[in-house]
């Protein structure tokens, strides 16, 4: 975690996360870097900025390490963006991608796969790839065919061309390379003779041969861990730290890694110890592992603690209850859990599960001791291990010790598996873990060494896939009690954060990973910030909200038909007063994410086996709600009577965010109220000619007119207080004394105090903070927001919130 004193100085204070695409490239960063100045941002954290697949709106589907995104300006274009943060005195992070590169369409473009799908294992880029090519000619498999290969030939789909001075095989866009010497073949034969298997698109889940990021076949995954693939995926990043041009990394899905500490420490030698950042989701108490050398995580643990603040305990019961009597669902989340993840092992992963089994059979093949264990015990042990894995990895290193904490997690997934396993597959199951943990197991002399290490980590590197899929893709979609729990990194019954436990975490944090990075959005997130905090809010009247949702029920039933569940029904209702801003949102984005979430929940529907009835039942009851007049009166009304609530939610966990441990990071255009829902919402375009004026009024004197200005208030001072005053920031994290539990108080270094309203519609029903005080450190303080000084000792709380629901203090 140490960083060389030569990189200390582009530490980031702060960091704003802008979407490079084609319609925001890199000129357009450019535009608003001296706005972002003036917001108090010290750097620029730029989504992927490499060469990606045609139409990519992400850059997370890498086809060129070579060259800077040509949509995005290319290499000139990001010059000019790196002058002129040069000329603010700012810097930039990229975003980095390790874990995968794109399969484009077409194909060529991606050179190494191109390479690999021509030649086969005799490709120079053979090895880049984690590719199962089984006796050594086993096709390297393409699910890109819209139904079975027999009728594509029937139908004359396929057909052989050049391209350029290369012979190729068409298929619609897609095109292939062909074996040397195969050019001549009648089709049908000539399909069968290259180093690629094209096949139907259903066929991917169950036989699908090389490594993908999560579900997805269009990206696949390379071999990072080796140095070719490390120099030759991060020559031009690393060249542009060296240049000055970039400061740092953040790093995309690093429990995909066949190695996360050897790629974080290559990474760390050849960057001299640049602030690096990883995308790391930590379940419950888990800690990231101390032996890695980054500073921090993406911050999603922090999420779920600022955000929990906000979010009342109380209403965790009466909530609930009304839950299980709309929807039919279980009381607690757990089964829903294991229900979703049993389905994406059993399909999206059998293929994945499928190669482990197989490991399992070749290393007890091999050794007598352990020969007799069948494929079939394998496989259930498999399944029931991955399905009650309750995190993203275990982190034990194939060749050493497995970490203490390593071995609780695998024992206690062990003991939840033994209760659905049958007697005879009890010692397969003991088995299965010690070779998971390294342990010694059958022969003493360790038969086929590199299978068992392959084992032990390509279990880890599926453990990943299983969690995302089944826990935030799938039971995240299906089980609605507080939709803003349901959240990237966080746990739906983690229900309320108390300031106690938030202290310690973020004292824990101050000590131990001072400048990870914090966040409350970001381009994964299911609901924005604000979207969350309107719906905490909930929390602290579950009676009002029920009583409201029953008679928005009992007017929309004609609209609602047989089709329409409970649980979808819920997901309206909460997405549509989650998301009013005097009025509800557009029908295009509600129909929209609505889309998406039924498809994600996979009940009725899904992605590969769409069921239109259903589809259209549903977004034909989205559409009735959002015309009737009366009913939106009424969410209105409803809506109005919670913005005092909500107001006090929303500066409230952005201060602290922004003023805790860590790096604070700001999504793009959450300076203001923004209410997105799930990508592709949150990545819409981003009006920054208002955000520019809004901050030009606020700067010229001008009264926040509204909570988005009041957002950009606080948003602006506690960036530029962090600026101006970064030691503060960087010494201790002190509690601070209240006589009241709805106020959260705490001082950084000795020079900077926040103090924020938490849980205000309880504090409303107790008539107000009436004399409670918070405890201030010796000195004179003045108020950022406001301009007024106060004393020190035991001072009043309604004098510091009388114009905010929030304070930030700075030694005078």
């Amino acid at each position: 975690m140490t960083i060389p004193s030569h990189r200390t100085s582009w530490i980031p204070q702060s960091t704003y996360r802008l979407q490079v695409n084609p319609a925001f490239g890199f000129d357009a960063a450019a535009e608003i870097v001296p706005y972002l100045h003036s917001l108090g941002v010290s750097h620029v954290y730029l989504s992927p900025i490499l060469q990606a697949a045609p139409g990519s709106t992400h850059g997370y589907d890498v086809v060129d390490h070579s060259r800077l995104s040509e949509p995005a300006g290319g290499q000139a274009a990001f010059d000019r963006l790196t002058a002129r943060l040069a000329d603010h005195r700012m810097g930039a992070i990229a975003d980095v991608v390790p874990n995968h590169v794109s399969v484009p369409t077409p194909e060529r473009l991606n050179k190494a796969l191109w390479s690999v799908l021509r030649d086969g294992p005799g490709s120079p880029y053979a090895e880049w790839f984690d590719v199962d090519w089984g006796s050594g000619d086993q096709p390297l498999l393409m699910a890109v065919l819209g139904q079975r290969i027999g009728k594509v030939l029937a139908a004359g789909e396929l057909s052989v061309d050049t391209a350029g001075d290369e012979p190729v095989l068409r298929y619609y866009e897609h095109e292939y390379p062909l074996r040397p010497g195969t050019e001549n073949l009648p089709v049908a034969e000539l399909v069968t003779e290259q180093w690629y298997r094209l096949a139907h698109w259903r066929v991917a889940d169950e036989e699908l041969n090389y490594r993908r990021f999560f579900d997805v076949d269009t990206l696949a995954a390379v071999r990072v861990e080796t140095q070719e693939v490390f120099e030759a995926t991060h020559e031009l990043l690393l060249g542009l730290l060296r240049e000055g041009k970039i400061h740092g990394f953040r790093i995309d899905h690093p429990d995909g890694l066949a190695d996360p500490r050897g790629y974080l420490r290559r990474l760390a030698e050849r960057t001299g110890g640049a602030w690096v950042v990883v995308e790391k989701i930590l379940e419950g108490d888990e800690e990231l592992p101390r032996d890695w050398p980054c500073a921090g995580t993406t911050g999603y643990d922090v999420l779920l603690r600022v955000g929990g603040l906000f979010v009342d305990p109380a209403g965790a019961a009466p909530l609930a209850a009304y839950h299980a009597e709309l929807t039919g669902e279980p009381a607690d989340f757990a089964p829903v859990v294991e229900q979703a993840k049993r389905e994406v092992v059993q399909h999206g992963q059998y293929a994945e599960v499928h190669r482990l089994v197989e490991l399992l059979a070749r290393i007890c093949q091999d050794d007598v001791r352990l020969r007799d264990h069948t494929r079939r015990a394998f496989h259930e042990v498999v399944v029931e291990l991955l399905v009650n894995f309750d995190r993203y990895r275990a982190y034990v290193v194939p060749g050493e010790p497995a970490p203490d904490e390593a071995v609780r997690v695998l024992e206690h997934a062990a003991e939840l598996a033994r209760r659905n396993l049958d007697e005879e597959q009890q010692d397969t199951l003991d088995l299965v873990r010690d070779l998971l943990l390294g342990r010694e197991a059958g022969t003493a002399s360790r038969i086929d060494e590199h299978a068992r290490h392959e084992l032990i980590v390509r279990f880890q590197q599926t453990c990943g896939p299983v969690m995302a899929k089944g826990v935030e893709d799938t039971a995240f979609y299906r089980w609605f009690r507080l939709s803003s729990l349901n959240e990237v990194g966080g746990d739906p019954e983690h229900f309320g954060v108390s300031p106690e436990e938030f202290h310690a975490f973020a004292a824990r944090l101050n000590e131990d990973w001072p400048r990870t990075m914090t966040t409350l959005s970001t381009h994964d997130t299911k609901r924005s910030e604000d979207v969350r905090a309107r719906l905490a809010v909930l929390s602290e009247q579950p009676a009002a909200w029920v009583e409201a949702v029953r008679g928005w029920r009992v007017a929309t039933e004609e609209y609602r038909g047989p089709l329409v569940d409970g649980s979808t029904e819920y997901l309206v209702w909460q997405t549509l007063l989650g998301t009013w801003n005097d009025g509800p949102l557009a029908e295009e984005r509600l129909q929209t994410y609505l889309l998406k979430a039924i498809r994600e929940a996979k009940r009725h529907t899904s992605w590969t086996s769409p069921d239109s009835e259903y589809e259209e039942a549903v977004s034909a009851f989205a559409s009735a709600v959002l015309s009737d007049t009366d009913v939106l009166t009424s969410v209105r009304r409803f809506a109005d009577g919670q913005k005092e609530f909500v107001r006090a939610a929303t500066l409230g966990q952005k201060l602290i965010q922004l003023t805790m441990p860590g790096v604070p990071d700001v999504y793009q255009g959450t300076e203001l109220v923004d209410l997105s829902l799930v990508d592709p919402d949150n990545r819409r375009p981003v009006d920054y000619r208002q955000r520019i004026d809004r901050l030009a009024r606020l700067d010229d004197g001008a009264k926040p007119a509204n909570l988005a200005d009041e957002k950009l208030l606080v948003t602006s001072r506690a960036l530029r207080l962090r600026r101006s005053n970064p030691d503060a920031f960087h010494g201790s994290y002190t509690p601070l004394p209240t006589s009241n539990g709805h106020a959260v108080a705490f001082a950084r270094g000795d020079a900077v105090i926040t103090l924020a309203t938490r849980l205000p519609v309880a504090l409303h029903r107790l008539g107000g903070w009436s004399s409670s005080t918070v405890v201030l450190p010796d000195g004179s303080w003045q108020n950022v927001l406001t301009g007024r000084s106060v004393g020190s000792g035991a001072v009043r709380i309604d004098d510091l919130l009388s114009d905010y629901p929030v304070a930030l203090l700075a030694r005078s």
